[in-house]
């Protein structure tokens, strides 16, 4: 049966009459099945009988039938949905009755009418424009308007009133009646809102007074909460004073907010998206609560519908500085209201993390098994990402590449090994595979993988002889290797059961390693394995040697050396060996014959032999009874009253001739540095329990000898290895062996040089342990030293102190360090006692410690600086000298090169350029010695000071007397300026020699300076000296040639100032760099190192020499003019006396400065010093009188 359902709606009133409108929802035409709903409006003219009617409606009879149109019709059921009342021009105010409710489709959109009855049981009204064309009121379902999720809006709005104390205790009066009151205004003014339940005041905070409510209802447009908010003063008491313009809400849970990817890693491109159901402009993003902005790393994208509204956020390459808390907040806001909406996110960025994995790997490629199951890269995620892409590279000289595929979490790569793509000279090289995993959204990470393409090596070897060599014996074996990369090649001898390591050096260069032997021994004898490794690899191969035995020359004795023997009589000749052997050996004696004519009878005649007075016989050092057979060394005899004279002894002792063969096997065997620390341990006892045998200088030198030959074999550096070294250096320089010293620094090989070279040989030598060289003491030997690491950034700083209580001190720059590779030691030996057996000429001595400090890797431009204390603090004249081997004919000797000394009251501090043995020289005082050479030198001088300023004087005074022609004046411009420069060089000669003499320190800079002008000035003297010779040459060779007074006087000018100008400029700027301008503790140029005196001696030499050839062609034109000759009496009286001028001064210059170069010849007699002084002093003097009183006047 049909339904008739009326609804109640808004009729739009068009006359000054209340319209009013029922709307009947009517169901008809009784069609079965079919049902129909009719909405009917019904308008009233007059409200007064909205009641009535509805009454009338409800007492109908149901059902009811009717015919319209021939169609039989049932009503089945009337009911009234909606009622419309009139709300102003063209509105009305529209409610649902009981039972009914809104459809959600307009829900936002209902607005509360201005006249809202507080009574809670009462419809709201909602304002709808007229006319109303529906929807009206539908039967109330869960999907009615109001029926859905309530949410709670956090809500405050401000009293313009003082805040009271009370507000802030909710048990107070006031508080709970200002709750009381604003509950019932937000309660009537909230409850039309879509799905009211609640409004609830939470609290008071100061700021006037804030309110903070919370309103329970369902989703609720902007309008209509502003809507509500503007209707609340109607229900509350104006003496609240409420500001209508401060009403907030905030809703948090009503934005879709969602994250783009879930899973999100590190290079990810992040989308987050934010959504609300109400429409808004005004977005802000915050990143941990500041504001993100717009940019090219954060694009935002804003979508605004009329019902929604959508914000885009994308962070491009996120990293894990972006993981934390994200907010998007939407804002609308009006006089009235603001309405804001929030939602966070947390976002944890992670990186895209590969499980570890094996990334280093070692292929064989020639290995059968490898190419039959080839090796598989992996890698893996620790979880699953469907959208994971991987790509392999390859880089490396091997490029073999392989098959990639997917398994899981994991991409795999299986190498694809060919031996071809391996050769031999590319094995050990390393090819790098990286893989790289890829995210959809950008995330990327990789791993590589380092593959070590190895190859077995074929090993060839080869050796220099067939198979055998004899004792002492040279020889080479020769190993090669078709690989040449390796990382270590080893070499073994193996004899019988034992086999010997060989710690020897070798010479190795790319796949060829050859083994030399300079004296073969019984040790070297059997079956060399030669041994490549590249890691787990080793390829070997092997040849036998064998060492046939033979005696060696130093076992070896012959009886006599060396002796006179009778004609026509049988001489015993022996030769005998020392060795352990039971082999047959074939004895050749050769003879070297000296005949002479046997003018005198046989003198001495007994069992050692035969001889005439004064003849020499030399025996081996053998004695029959001596179980210890023969030493080393011979016994020379000499015939001397018809008696044989023991000359001299050089046998060594038993104990010292055993460790000198000992040395000499330990030095030749294959494993001498493994034997070395027993060895020396050895050689310390013996040496300090037998001290007297340390009296002989025969025994002495040859513990040098066994030093110097294992101080060439690489050494651990173990604490007990360097002391037994140093220890055993230690007995052998005591103050006990000082005259044995002295008998062993005659010979013609310089032991104590020897012995010094051992030392640093030594600590050249030391393999540093564990990256350390420990500090060693042994009485009057020190040793420190360190091992440069990668981070090696201080300086070598290192202070040794004697047991006298003297310091050194060695400093190199940390600059110096750092141009050390890796690995390389720095170590200083300190010594007490060796710098005083070192020989010295002169009279200086060693005035403190000598030190050694040596690099195991040579650099350029090296500095070390040490600071010296004094031991003689009466000594003057500090040297900074190191130990020359190569001086006086490689004996050696102290030689001051590439140092600079500087004396700090009782301490020296030596700055040198290289490395080796260094310590100070310095002289007794000689303050109290002034020798006869200085009294002439300050004597003269200082007549030749007064002669030079008189000449000058009386030059000035008769200069217009004299210049009455152009020669006369270039004469006695010429003698002027030779007398200024001879003057000014002489004052500051005496005054750096008196400062010198008296043992004032000068500052470098003052003597340079000294030097300079000292060197100028006479070789300006000597320049004018020139100029007077050339203007007489001039005048006598060129007769009809004449030249003006000012081009003579440029002339000379130049030639007088300008090039002693240029050669003083030249010289100083050549050695001064060097530190080799001026002389040790003398201002004046040096000699010995850069030769800078030449600079002097060469150009004095040569103007003596010209001068001396113009003296002649002045005496032979005099003597015999020539036929054009024709000048006035004046001329050639000027001319002769410039001849004369000439003549005088030259040889007592040339003179005076030849002998001066004599002087620094060395070792030259002492009378070239006296004249030289006496010729200096006093030339000046008698040359200027003597031109001044018989020529000026």
């Amino acid at each position: 049966m049909p339904n008739w359902k009326p609804s109640i709606c808004d009729l739009p009133s068009h006359t000054a009459l209340q319209s009013h409108a029922i709307s009947l929802s009517v169901l008809t035409f009784d069609l079965p099945p079919l049902e129909y709903t009719v909405d009917i409006e019904v308008s009233l003219m007059d409200s007064s009988f909205l009641e009535p009617i509805k009454e009338y409606f409800k007492n109908l009879n149901l059902p009811f039938s009717t015919n319209i149109s021939n169609v039989e019709m049932t009503v089945s059921n009337i009911n009234i949905t909606t009622v419309c009342l009139p709300s102003g021009e063209n509105n009305s105010c529209c409610s649902c009755e009981n039972g009914y409710a809104w459809p959600s489709a307009v829900c936002s959109d209902l607005i509360t009418c201005p006249s809202v009855s507080v009574a809670p049981d009462l419809p709201c009204g909602y304002m709808k424009e007229m006319p109303f064309y529906g929807p009206y009121c539908e039967p109330q379902t869960e999907d009615s308007c109001g029926m859905g999720e309530v949410i709670v809006m956090s809500m405050s709005v401000r009293l313009d009133t003082n805040f009271s104390d009370a507000l802030g205790n909710s048990s107070s009066d006031l508080y709970k009646k200002y709750k009381s009151d604003l509950e019932k205004a937000f309660n009537a003014s909230y409850r039309c809102l879509p799905g009211f339940v609640s409004a609830t005041v939470t609290g008071f905070r100061p700021g006037s007074v804030f309110v903070n409510y919370e309103v329970k209802a369902g989703p609720a447009s902007f309008d209509q909460i502003a809507n509500s908010n503007k209707i609340v003063p109607q229900f509350l008491d104006a003496l609240y004073l409420l500001n209508q313009a401060t009403f907030t809400t905030e809703i948090t849970n009503q934005t879709n907010f969602t994250v783009s990817p879930v899973d999100i890693f590190e290079g990810d491109t992040v989308t987050l998206i934010c959504e609300i159901n109400s429409p808004s402009e005004n977005v802000t993003w915050y990143h941990s609560d500041k504001i993100i902005s717009p940019s090219f790393w954060y694009p935002m994208e804003r979508r605004v519908s009329q019902r929604t509204s959508k914000s885009i956020l994308k962070i491009k390459n996120i990293t894990m500085e972006n993981s934390g808390s994200y907010r998007c907040t939407f804002t609308n806001s009006n006089q009235f209201h603001t309405l804001i909406y929030k939602a966070t996110k947390t976002i944890a960025v992670s990186p895209l993390y590969i499980t570890p994995n094996l990334h280093d790997m070692d292929v064989t490629c020639n290995s059968p098994e490898i190419q039959t199951n080839s090796p598989l890269l992996s890698c893996c995620i620790d979880r699953h990402l469907p959208s994971l892409t991987a790509d392999w590279k390859v880089n490396g000289v091997i490029n073999i590449t392989g098959v990639s595929s997917f398994s899981g979490n994991c991409t795999e790569y299986r190498l694809n090994i060919n031996e071809s793509l391996c050769p031999p000279e590319k094995a050990g090289t390393v090819t790098t595979y990286t893989c790289e995993l890829k995210t959809e959204h950008g995330a990327r990470n990789s791993q590589n993988f380092r593959v070590t393409y190895l190859r077995r090596a074929h090993i060839t070897i080869s050796s220099s002889i067939n198979s055998s060599v004899s004792e002492g014996g040279t020889f080479n074996v020769t190993c090669e290797s078709d690989v040449s990369n390796h990382d270590n090649i080893t070499w073994k001898i193996q004899s019988g059961n034992n086999t010997k390591t060989v710690d020897w050096d070798m010479y190795t260069k790319n796949s060829t390693s050859v083994l030399s032997v300079k004296t073969a021994t019984q040790d070297w004898s059997g079956t060399y394995i030669c041994t490549f490794s590249q890691k787990y690899l080793e390829s070997s191969a092997n040849v036998t040697i064998k060492v046939i035995s033979l005696p060696l020359n130093q076992n070896i004795l012959i009886d006599p050396i060396a002796a006179s023997i009778q004609c026509k009589v049988q001489q015993a000749l022996e030769c005998c060996i020392s060795a352990n052997s039971m082999e047959d050996y074939t004895v050749k004696f050769m003879v070297q014959q000296k005949e002479f004519q046997a003018d005198k009878e046989v003198s001495c005649s007994d069992s050692l032999g035969i001889g005439r007075e004064g003849d020499t016989l030399i025996k081996p050092c053998y004695e029959p009874s001596d179980p210890h057979g023969f030493t080393r060394g011979n016994k020379t005899f000499k015939c001397s009253n018809k008696s044989w004279k023991n000359e001299s002894n050089d046998c060594l002792s038993v104990p010292v001739n055993n460790l000198l063969t000992s040395a000499e096997s330990l030095v030749n065997s294959p494993e001498a540095r493994a034997k070395l620390p027993k060895y020396l341990e050895e050689l310390k006892e013996k040496t300090g329990k037998e001290q007297s045998i340390l009296n002989s200088s025969a025994n002495l030198g040859a513990i040098v000898t066994i030093l110097h030959m294992v101080s060439s074999i690489p050494a651990d550096a173990e604490e007990h290895i360097i002391q037994n070294f140093l220890s055993t250096v230690n007995f052998i320089v005591a103050d006990s062996t000082t005259k044995v010293w002295e008998e062993l620094n005659q010979e013609e090989t310089l032991k104590s040089s020897l012995l010094l070279s051992s030392v640093e040989n030594f600590s050249l030598n030391l393999q540093p342990v564990n990256n350390t060289i420990p500090p060693v003491s042994a009485n009057t030997l020190q040793l420190q030293g360190i091992v440069v690491t990668e981070n090696s950034t201080t300086d070598y700083n290192k202070t040794f102190r004697s047991t006298e209580n003297l310091t050194v001190n060695v400093l190199i720059g940390e600059t110096a360090i750092q141009d050390l590779t890796q690995g390389s030691t720095i170590v200083s030996v300190m010594y007490s006692k060796l710098g005083h057996i070192l020989p010295h000429n002169g009279p200086e001595y060693v005035n403190g410690l000598l030190i050694t400090t040596v690099t195991s890797k040579k650099i350029q431009n090296f500095s070390i600086s040490m600071t010296f204390a004094k031991k003689n603090s009466s000594l003057t004249m500090p040297q900074c000298v190191f130990w020359n081997v190569t001086l006086d004919k490689n004996r050696g000797g102290w030689d001051p090169q590439g140092c600079t000394p500087t004396e700090v009251e009782n301490n020296v501090i030596c700055s040198c350029n290289h490395l080796t043995a260094f310590s100070i020289l310095m002289s007794p005082d000689k303050s109290s010695q002034v020798i006869f050479e200085d009294y002439i030198t300050y004597i003269g001088l200082a007549i030749s000071i007064l002669s030079l300023v008189a000449c000058i004087i009386i030059e000035s005074l008769v200069w217009k007397y004299v210049t009455n022609n152009t020669t006369s004046y270039m004469r006695h411009v010429c003698i002027f300026n030779i007398a200024t420069s001879l003057l000014i060089a002489d004052m500051w000669f005496i005054v750096t020699a008196s400062i010198n003499d008296q043992n004032q320190q000068m500052s470098r800079g003052i003597c340079f300076v000294a030097t300079f002008f000292i060197h100028l000035f006479y070789l300006c003297a000597f320049f004018w000296m020139l100029s007077l010779g050339l203007i007489l040459f001039y005048r006598l060779v060129f007769i009809l040639h004449n030249t003006s007074k000012t081009a003579q006087k440029a002339v000379a000018f130049c030639l007088g100032y300008g090039c002693p100008f240029v050669i003083a400029v030249i010289t100083i700027a050549v050695t001064l760099p060097r530190n080799n301008y001026t002389r040790r503790g003398v201002c004046w140029l040096n000699w010995n190192d850069s030769k800078a005196l030449l600079a002097f001696v060469i150009p004095a030499l040569i103007i003596v020499a010209m001068n001396l050839f113009i003296t002649a062609v002045v005496i032979i034109k005099i003597l015999r003019p020539a036929v054009g000759d024709r000048s006035n009496r004046q001329e050639r009286n000027s001319l002769f006396q410039i001849g004369k001028s000439v003549a005088i001064l030259t040889p007592l210059l040339g003179l005076t400065w030849g002998i001066g170069f004599a002087t620094v010849i060395k070792d030259s007699h002492r009378a070239f010093h006296i004249l030289f002084a006496l010729l200096n002093a006093l030339q000046v003097s008698y040359t200027y009188v003597w031109f001044c009183f018989l020529y000026a006047i």
